[in-house]
């Protein structure tokens, strides 16, 4: 539970997060295939048309958007280069 904690207090951390999937995406240590995955991950997230919980039960219909999104963002992690991680203390444990 503490691991997704730390995961959505990233992912709200805006002054952290945004920086960082931009290095992510700029940086040459990350191979074009896993920066290609991981647009294509958030594409899909976006366009796939149904969700587990519905949108319209507003805060539960939220709480699955936002954990697949998590989930996305956590592999980004874990491929993103050691000094990146460090750099903005995002460590995945």
């Amino acid at each position: 539970m503490l691991r997704l904690w730390r995961r959505i207090k990233f992912l709200f951390n805006i002054r952290k997060s945004v920086p960082f999937l931009i290095r992510f995406f700029k940086s040459r240590e990350v191979s074009p295939g896993k920066k290609w995955l991981s647009v294509l991950l958030l594409i899909a997230y976006l366009l796939f048309p149904w969700d587990i919980i519905p949108d319209f039960l507003v805060f539960l219909g939220l709480v699955d958007d936002l954990a697949v999104f998590t989930y996305i963002m956590q592999w980004m992690v874990k491929v993103a280069p050691e000094d990146l991680k460090e750099e903005y203390r995002v460590y995945e444990e």
